[in-house]
């Protein structure tokens, strides 16, 4: 698995218990249990702070994957160079 892939995959089980801890939260907050619903937000905020970073990880990744790759316009001219 490449280290771009890696991260994604990491990064999909804490957006998932973000999700969780959202949906927590709010069933907390609706039954005016604030001090709950903020434990929950707290949680959430961090699962959301490591899915950013391997996100974030992934795509700096994907992004120098592409930059080294040429292009398909690079690549026509490099075409018409070796033609002339």
């Amino acid at each position: 698995m490449s280290k771009t892939w890696e991260h994604y995959h990491h990064a999909a089980p804490h957006h998932e218990r973000a999700a969780y801890h959202f949906k927590e939260a709010a069933k907390y907050d609706e039954a005016e249990e604030h001090e709950k619903a903020a434990h929950h937000l707290y949680l959430a905020h961090g699962h959301i702070q490591h899915a950013s970073h391997h996100d974030a990880e992934a795509a700096k990744l994907h992004a120098e994957h592409c930059d080294s790759m040429p292009s398909p316009a690079s690549e026509q001219g490099a075409q018409r160079e070796n033609a002339a």
